[in-house]
């Protein structure tokens, strides 16, 4: 059997190991150390197998991954979110869907701190959808928008799949913290837009809340300044050079555990569920690199990542029109596999050709994320629709029948990444050239 097909053959049986339950992590280096030691040998197989292993759990450059997600469990315990949530409440949630916009501008913010989809689908899931039940709050808008804003952490920086692309395509992540700034604060706006014309079209959807005095929104406004200092300590600190992404995150982690300490929201139980919490996280990921960069020198020694690229460059298609294929081949994988796993196992295959076509690599990285946080909201793999539900008792049917209109400020962004790349470019040119 040649080496091509010892590769397909490889990725047909990856394929049909994701239904089994077996974590990809572990499947993807079993079929990369197998693979490998049939068209090499055993003994190669065993060193590839231990050296990729080591060279991932020792890399210096990975400890930023545990360090992001660590910084946005410790707020999501000690209860940042809800504080937030509460700021935007006072300034918006007198008008008609003020509540749903509150919640949209609340986890934006805590985005800021906060690179976990779930995590922010699950706080908001906790905090808004009692308080816009409480006003009357359709079932489907306060669902629906607690599900999809979540989503807003792969784009907005510390973004943990940003920081995972960033290691699988050797990108320089500050920049692609810079490239997910404006299309992820577009996308919030445009949700926003969205719940404006839907509660306008339905009133019923969203009615308003109380109208709060200056004097409260003023006092609520120390806590964003609390959010967004840490946000520009972090950010700034790595567009100016003065630390690396791993500093970074040590500092904007110490930072807010600091600060809620000294405010005493985190108690010893919150630390403790916080560090428990991140390392499950940060292994299941860091798991997700190893397995991948052993499947990855099996497919590097079946050419098929090469041979992928020289074909969908040849086909009779325009550049873009390639693009929106493989953007589908994302999403619909995506769709059955766990989203973030996915882009782990495609984007070895599917980068070399995004290069050979000429797109930029932080384009492509924004092009992938933009899917990502469509795939983590549409059936049959939804994790943050399952956190809601489980959550909130509501039922499925209810919860996607609020996501779908909140995916066309998704498509609108994606169509506009296409049709003017600089969204993404811009900043990071203009900042980290």
């Amino acid at each position: 059997m040649s080496e091509v097909w010892t590769g397909i053959l490889g990725l047909g049986i990856l394929l049909l190991l994701f239904p089994t339950g077996i974590e990809l992590g572990f499947a993807m280096a079993v079929v990369g150390f197998i693979g490998f030691s049939s068209i090499v040998s055993l003994p190669a197989g065993m060193n590839v197998l231990a050296k990729d292993f080591f060279d991932v759990f020792s890399s210096y450059g990975f400890t930023v991954i545990p360090l992001f997600i660590l910084m946005g469990q410790v707020a999501f315990n000690a209860g940042i979110a809800q504080r937030l949530y509460d700021a935007a409440y006072r300034f918006i949630g007198h008008i008609p869907g003020g509540l749903a916009m509150a919640t949209v501008a609340g986890a934006t913010v805590f985005k800021a701190i906060c690179g976990s989809s779930p995590a922010t689908a699950a706080t908001f899931a906790s905090v808004a959808v009692p308080e816009m039940d409480r006003y009357g709050y359709d079932p489907k808008l306060s669902t629906g928008i607690v599900a999809t804003v979540g989503t807003l952490g792969i784009l907005i920086p510390p973004s943990v799949t940003l920081i995972v692309f960033g290691v699988i395509t050797q990108q320089s992540i500050g920049r692609l913290f810079l490239a997910g700034l404006f299309p992820g604060l577009l996308i919030a706006l445009l949700f926003i837009v969205v719940i404006a014309v839907w509660c306008r079209l339905n009133p019923r959807l969203g009615p308003p809340g109380e109208r709060s005095t200056w004097r409260h929104r003023a006092a609520s406004l120390p806590e964003c300044l609390y959010v967004m200092a840490v946000f520009a300590l972090v950010i700034g600190g790595l567009m100016e050079g003065f630390f690396t992404p791993t500093e970074a995150g040590s500092i904007g982690t110490m930072a807010v555990l600091l600060l809620s300490v000294l405010r005493r929201d985190l108690g010893w139980r919150g630390l403790v569920k916080s560090v428990d919490e991140s390392l499950r996280t940060a292994c299941m990921v860091l798991m997700l690199i190893a397995g991948s960069t052993v499947l990855g020198h099996f497919l590097a020694v079946t050419r098929i990542p090469m041979i992928a690229a020289d074909w969908v460059t040849s086909l009779p298609l325009s550049p873009h029109a390639i693009m929106l294929l493989i953007s589908l081949i994302y999403l619909v994988g995506g769709s059955f596999v766990d989203d973030l796993a996915f882009m782990v196992l495609a984007t070895p295959i599917f980068y070399p050709a995004v290069i050979k076509l000429g797109f930029d690599p932080l384009w492509f990285g924004m092009v992938v994320a933009i899917t990502v946080m469509i795939g983590v909201v549409v059936p049959p793999v939804a994790i943050n629709v399952f956190v809601v539900k489980n959550i909130t008792r509501v039922p499925f049917a209810t919860i996607y029948r609020g996501v779908y209109p909140f995916l066309t400020a998704l498509v609108v962004v994606a169509a506009l990444l296409f049709a003017f790349p600089g969204l993404a470019t811009y900043l990071p040119n203009r900042l980290m050239p």
